[in-house]
């Protein structure tokens, strides 16, 4: 009985192989065409509310910010739908504030737009941005800051709200800054960034055809 037994087990098991062959191009998912409009388009963006920089419960707050960068249709999931290409945190009679004192921001640019879902019913797509790399300044205290950081882009307003998530960003250079800023510390990036393309909202649009 054993033999038959092994023979029924070996072609059991090429059925299967078989079958999975067969089956895994059909339900493989297609890459997200990603149509942003307009494409190419140069874009430049305010903010729309605080944006904040915490550390360690340190709240870094700029009440101006502002950026320019490019948007252009593309295809993969997940995709490059758009470049920051310069970013500015506070303006002239409006620095960006701690309880450490005056902060100062330099971004090490491009960052990139990063889209992964789109959501048709609300115009929503979420991703992230991606390549984030700054020098803070704090009196004394100076830290680099490079990651990723979660968020949303919604068609109707134009607005990319970034909410990062915890670990999504990390401390890989502190000086001057003891226990309060210290190498591997994970801080959040929080805050809204109003789009335009010349007086345009620009639109991303995600769909799997």
């Amino acid at each position: 009985m054993k033999k038959p037994i092994r023979n029924l087990a070996v072609v059991a098991g090429a059925a299967s192989a078989a079958f999975a062959l067969t089956m895994s191009p059909a339900s493989a998912v297609a890459s997200t065409v990603w149509t942003v409009s307009p494409s190419p388009a140069s874009i430049t963006a305010v903010n729309s509310g605080n944006i904040v920089l915490s550390v360690n419960g340190i709240a870094m707050t700029c009440t101006k910010s502002n950026g320019a960068g490019t948007g252009q249709s593309t295809t993969g999931n997940p995709a490059t739908v758009g470049t920051i290409n310069s970013i500015a945190f506070g303006a002239s009679g409006a620095p960006c504030t701690s309880v450490l004192g005056p902060v100062t921001t330099v971004a090490t640019t491009p960052w990139t737009i990063v889209a992964q879902d789109y959501t048709a019913a609300t115009g929503v797509t979420k991703g992230y941005v991606g390549n984030v790399d700054a020098k803070v300044t704090v009196g004394a205290c100076v830290f680099r800051v490079t990651g990723k950081a979660s968020g949303t882009y919604t068609n109707s307003t134009g607005a990319l709200a970034v909410n990062s998530l915890a670990g999504e960003l990390t401390v890989v250079s502190s000086t001057g800054c003891g226990s309060a800023v210290p190498v591997g510390a994970k801080p959040t990036f929080k805050g809204t960034y109003l789009f335009k393309a010349g007086t345009a909202i620009p639109t991303i649009v995600g769909s799997n055809p």
